[in-house]
Parts: C-alpha cells; sequence; structure tokens
C-alpha cells in the first residue's frame, strides 16, 4: 500500500497547530506533535526540517487559510471596517491563530527579534499583496493618505487582534458596557476602523437606509 504523504503532511500540520498554540515555539516539543498526529516522529524531520522550520510551515498554512477565507483585493480595501469585521469573525471561528502570532510576538518584541521570522520569506509576500491593495485604495481616494499603507494595515490588523490577544483589557475596560457582546465588540471595531482610515465618511448601513 503506498505511503500517503499528503494526508501525513495534513495530519502533522493539524497536530502541529495544536502544539504551538498551546506552548508556542520554544515549549512545543515534536514529540507530541507526532503523538498527537498519530504519525512516527522521524517524519517531521523529513517532511519539514527541525522545530523553527515546523513552526513557519504552521503558519504559512494559516496565513493561506486566512487569506482564502478572508480575501483583500484593490476594490475591497476600500472598505477596511469590513475587512476588519471580516477577519473579526474568522479569530472568532479560529482563536488558535491568534495564539500563534501572540505567542511568536513575545519572541520578536520592538523590532528587537532575534533572528529572522519563520518563514519569513514567504509570509512577507502575504502581507506585500494587502499593502499593495490598501495603496490602491489610497489611490482611489478611498482611505486616508495620512499614513503609508503598511502601517495603515497594520493598525488595522493591531486593532482587529487586540480583541483577542488582549481579552482581560477589554474585559476591565467594558466591565459597565451593557450588553449583548460578542455583537457590539464587532459593531465597535467596525466602527472605529473605518473612522481611523477613512475621510470621515460613517459607517455603511447594514440595513441600506439612508
Amino acid at each position: 500500500m503506498a505511503w500517503d504523504t499528503a494526508r501525513t503532511k495534513q495530519l502533522l500540520l493539524d497536530a502541529a497547530v495544536e502544539e504551538f498554540a498551546e506552548h508556542g515555539p520554544q515549549g512545543a516539543r515534536v514529540a507530541r506533535v507526532a503523538t498527537r498526529a498519530g504519525v512516527n516522529k522521524e517524519r517531521i524531520y523529513q517532511y519539514f526540517g527541525n522545530k523553527d522550520q515546523l513552526f513557519g510551515a504552521v503558519l504559512s498554512c494559516e496565513l493561506a487559510r486566512l487569506a482564502a477565507a478572508v480575501p483583500l483585493t484593490a476594490a475591497q480595501a476600500e472598505d477596511l471596517g469590513d475587512y476588519a469585521g471580516r477577519v473579526y469573525d474568522y479569530h472568532r471561528a479560529h482563536p488558535h491563530f491568534a495564539r500563534l502570532l501572540t505567542w511568536e510576538g513575545l519572541q520578536h518584541g520592538m523590532g528587537e527579534a532575534d533572528g529572522p521570522l519563520a518563514a519569513e520569506a514567504e509570509r512577507a509576500a502575504h502581507y506585500a499583496e494587502k499593502v499593495q491593495a490598501v495603496a490602491a485604495a489610497q489611490g482611489a481616494g478611498a482611505l486616508i493618505e495620512d499614513a503609508d499603507p503598511g502601517r495603515l494595515m497594520y493598525a488595522v490588523i493591531a486593532l482587529v487582534n487586540a480583541w483577542f490577544m488582549l481579552p482581560q483589557i477589554a474585559r476591565l475596560l467594558l466591565a459597565a458596557t451593557p450588553n449583548p457582546r460578542p455583537a457590539s465588540d464587532r459593531d465597535a471595531l467596525i466602527l472605529l476602523v473605518q473612522r481611523l482610515t477613512t475621510h470621515g465618511v460613517g459607517p455603511t448601513d447594514p440595513s441600506g437606509a439612508a
């Protein structure tokens, strides 16, 4: 019976997502990934290399999934509030991705990273496409030009991810905020991003009313 390499790789990636999200890239163990996947540990080294390379493969795979589920074309970038709401929905359905980014961020604080990021070139290309979309929307006059497109995109990503990376701060700040939540969190996020990125244009009325 032929060995199903693609299936084995996917089993390992799925197991690695759980392991890295739970323990971070430093605390994760290759042996536990293999056990979770039900695959011999040597397959990890054969298919992915060392633990750092496996972490890079996990992040690249998760970014590709996010990009496929929540695309950002130049036309879509003209309403970054809508994009932020869609990314918020994705993170609520897939909370592990924000945890992966948080773990990595702890090791690369304030631009003083010790060595390159995992799969840095591939991931940089992914984000470059988003920056180009934002730049095109700025060129069309739909977004503010005060900030360069990279920093504007970063601000949007930071706002979205803060809801998941800093839930304790949201709990403290919003202790007196009446329910319903989290629907109101999403609405507030969309409004904030639209106010931040557009020329004073209010949020789109979902009912379509004038």
